[in-house]
């Protein structure tokens, strides 16, 4: 049990900057194996981005609590998944063939194609959760938590399912090109599709549809463009599932 516990501190102190205590042993092989714990780190990030958004909403309007839960989550990730996404961008629009498309995603400068990719990405969760805050029974907070885990679920399943598509072993997310094992994925699958329950089955159908066709075409796309994935491949997947669920529930809404 405390190996496993480890391995989930190595995952908070990989995938958000919160603190872990110094005892925790963050071996190349230990980060690889605790990415089945990335789904549970979710669950942290949801739960702050719930809870500023709710106290925020009890004395400010829904759309700066959204603003504020937002910027909670980007401060509790290091904007890790957000930079990923810009990154990806950026690659992708701008790069013609797969060495090029690595190359400007290894560039630590933001280009037009990532800054204006952030910009719509953020400009669309902020429309989308300030629409489902607007209900005075709060849906947003159970979209928070679903989104959270069940997003990371689909970098988890890139990972399963593509080689690493870079040959330098210094890259960042290097330590993590591993694909995980059936237990590891196992683990996971549930923490990352659990919180589904949260929802109403039309709700949780929706969004889960959503999210599994995001990791289908961002698959088909990584596979075509690098011939793999990246660390910011895993941001990008991560950023477009996450909005893909929330919008997911919105189009549920209007079957009711």
């Amino acid at each position: 049990m405390r190996a496993q516990f480890e391995l989930f501190l190595i995952a908070v102190s990989f995938f958000t900057r919160l603190p872990v205590p110094a005892w925790v042993d963050f071996a190349p092989d230990k980060l690889a194996r605790a990415v089945r714990f990335l789904p549970l780190v979710g669950w942290l990030v949801g739960l702050a981005a719930a809870a500023v958004l709710w106290l925020a909403g009890q004395v400010l309007p829904i759309d700066l609590a959204v603003v504020l839960s937002i910027a909670t989550t980007v401060r509790l990730t290091g904007a890790l998944h957000e930079d990923g996404w810009a990154d990806t961008c950026d690659g992708l629009g701008g790069g013609w063939t797969r060495e090029q498309a690595l190359a400007i995603m290894k560039d630590s400068r933001i280009g037009s194609y990532g800054a204006i990719g952030l910009v719509l990405m953020l400009l669309a969760k902020y429309l989308a959760l300030t629409d489902l805050g607007a209900d005075e029974d709060y849906p947003v907070i159970a979209a928070l938590l679903v989104a959270h885990p069940l997003s990371r679920l689909v970098a988890v399943g890139l990972m399963a399912t593509l080689d690493y598509a870079r040959t330098d072993a210094g890259a960042k997310s290097a330590p993590l090109a591993r694909r995980p094992d059936a237990t590891e994925l196992g683990i996971a699958t549930l923490a990352g599709v659990l919180p589904l329950l949260l929802l109403s089955p039309r709700e949780a159908l929706l969004a889960l549809a959503a999210c599994v066709a995001v990791g289908v075409l961002a698959r088909r796309s990584f596979v075509r463009r690098l011939g793999g994935y990246t660390g910011d491949c895993l941001g990008a997947a991560q950023q477009l599932a996450e909005l893909s669920i929330y919008l997911g529930i919105l189009a549920a809404w209007s079957f009711t």
